[in-house]
């Protein structure tokens, strides 16, 4: 395991196109969710132990935030011959043990997550209206260690001030999850392989 940060894309930047494959067999594009208040795209994985960690607070947040208008995706681009329990078909079991109701889909090909210049697992982009970059920061700063429960406290606070029609929130903390599991040749320029130190 890699421990590795977000790469912090500029503030601003419109949200990448993307159309894959989800859980319940239907193709999720960028444009479904054209017209939402907000658009939280999570990239996220099975196995990673930084996303078990918070897998429960993603699917209340979802469940909070979604009727307010902010439309969640989560999208998994794990090199799955090396991963295999990061398959589709594991991620149907995911999705449905960790209650998750926002879509999570399958980016095979590793494009969606060059395109967003996603780093790690998970890694948070949260758009506005315009599907313009509001926030990409951390959930919270809770780590995968014995008594630390994850609140969500950042990025609630993020959604919440997107929702109030707020600016950004000044103070964006990196996340911090395992490197995103690159398919040979497909490392994009920005991937370290060192990782952060800590």
């Amino acid at each position: 395991m890699v421990k590795t940060a977000s790469t912090m894309r500029q503030l601003g930047t419109p949200a990448p196109d993307f159309s894959l494959l989800n859980v319940d067999g239907r193709t999720v594009s960028l444009s479904d969710f054209k017209g939402q208040p907000g658009l939280l795209v999570i990239f996220m994985c099975n196995h990673c132990p930084f996303v078990k960690h918070v897998a429960p607070e993603l699917a209340r947040l979802a469940m909070d935030y979604m009727p307010r208008g902010i439309a969640v995706v989560g999208i998994n681009s794990n090199d799955t011959s090396k991963h295999p329990e990061d398959s589709p078909e594991q991620m149907v079991h995911e999705a449905e043990q960790r209650g998750y109701v926002f879509p999570y889909l399958f980016d095979e090909d590793q494009t969606a997550a060059q395109a967003y210049h996603a780093a790690c697992t998970p890694d948070f982009f949260l758009f506005d209206g315009e599907q313009k970059l509001y926030y990409r920061g951390q959930l919270d700063p809770s780590r995968p260690k014995a008594g630390d429960v994850p609140d969500g406290r950042d990025l609630r606070a993020a959604m919440d001030a997107l929702l109030a029609g707020k600016p950004a929130p000044e103070k964006q903390i990196p996340s911090l999850g395992c490197n995103i599991k690159w398919k040979e040749g497909n490392e994009p320029a920005y991937f370290d392989p060192a990782g952060v130190k800590m």
